[in-house]
């Protein structure tokens, strides 16, 4: 086999790994604007917030330690104790459904039938909310997340190694983890949605709201729930790309990766979260290699998932797994 189709073929997994991470992060975005409505702007801050937060508990650093020191004039920043990363995932999905049933009580519950662009904006509003919040509590200094996954800041990421027809696939240990742990949690929410009360709750109140209400389904806590599963999403996603690239700010950037696999898989659908992803994750690797270095200059993954949700909007705006909007006039 021809060195150059091998090599492309490592492109190809290597975009596959990429792609479930940004799965990841669509799976959040999927489940409230299913559920809800609302197309949740917050994701990927919410997704930093969960890491920062992880990691600070972990640490054992005092919550808003820098405002305390200047209104007292103390000099405190850590307990003095570290946490075990089970018990920290453990505190802060507690933070993250604490968050969730503030973001339902004092912000949307106020906002029930109002026009999305309201509700849309709601949540830009509570984006930057939140990423002041994560400022304020833990700093701005860039951190290092240790759950015992690979790391991928400061250090080498060790890669696991196999050979076909003598050519030798390099794939990150961490990316391997990350597909895994995105497998189970599809796997998961899928068995929770299918055999669950309370997930058959959830897929009523996605179908028809009225209904839901009228066989007595209180979709306060059906929000309530939609938001606390998407802030385990986005802890999950959180400590994927934190281990990845570090805990810092601009991990609140990956929610604009999912936007173009929610224009492809369709902001409805879960397994189009996980289809759209994939194929984000290999189109870009494979378009930057066939094309992008060889034509273009490189640098294609930056803008290549952008042209292709272009096109899905203007040919098939649903997506491929979403529902088409048939308004009868």
């Amino acid at each position: 086999m021809p060195d150059q189709l091998l090599f492309a073929t490592e492109v190809a997994l290597n975009g596959l790994m990429a792609g479930v991470m940004y799965s990841l992060v669509a799976l959040g975005f999927v489940l409230i604007f299913k559920a809800s409505g609302i197309f949740n702007y917050a994701q990927g801050v919410m997704a930093l917030f969960a890491a920062m937060t992880l990691v600070g508990i972990q640490n054992g650093q005092v919550p808003f330690s820098h405002l305390i020191n200047a209104i007292f004039g103390t000099d405190i920043h850590y307990f003095g104790w570290e946490a075990p990363a089970i018990l920290a995932i453990a505190l802060t999905v507690v933070v993250m459904i604490a968050l969730a049933w503030a973001v339902n009580r004092f912000i949307f519950r106020h906002l029930v039938n109002q026009e999305p662009i309201i509700l849309f904006m709601a949540t830009i509003g509570l984006a930057y909310f939140l990423e002041g919040v994560a400022d304020l509590m833990w700093g701005s200094e860039i951190k290092t997340l240790d759950v015992g996954l690979p790391q991928g800041i400061n250090e080498t990421i060790d890669s696991v190694t196999f050979e076909i027809f003598g050519y030798g696939f390099f794939i990150d240990n961490l990316d391997i983890v990350a597909t895994v742990i995105a497998a189970l949690l599809v796997l998961g929410l899928v068995a929770f949605s299918q055999y669950t009360k309370q997930g058959r709750a959830l897929r009523a109140v996605a179908d028809d709201h009225q209904a839901a209400l009228s066989v007595g389904i209180s979709l306060n806590f059906i929000w309530v729930l939609v938001w606390s599963i998407a802030g385990f999403v986005a802890l999950v996603a959180g400590i994927m790309w934190g281990a990845k690239s570090g805990v810092q700010f601009s991990l609140s950037l990956i929610a604009l990766k999912a936007l173009p696999v929610l224009m492809l898989g369709g902001f409805t659908s879960i397994p189009g979260a996980i289809v759209g992803g994939l194929i984000i994750g290999v189109g870009e690797k494979l378009f930057e290699f066939a094309i992008g270095q060889p034509f273009l200059g490189g640098a294609t993954e930056n803008w290549f998932a952008y042209v292709l949700a272009l096109l899905f909007l203007v040919f098939r705006p649903q997506g491929l797994f979403g529902e088409k909007i048939i308004e009868r006039v």
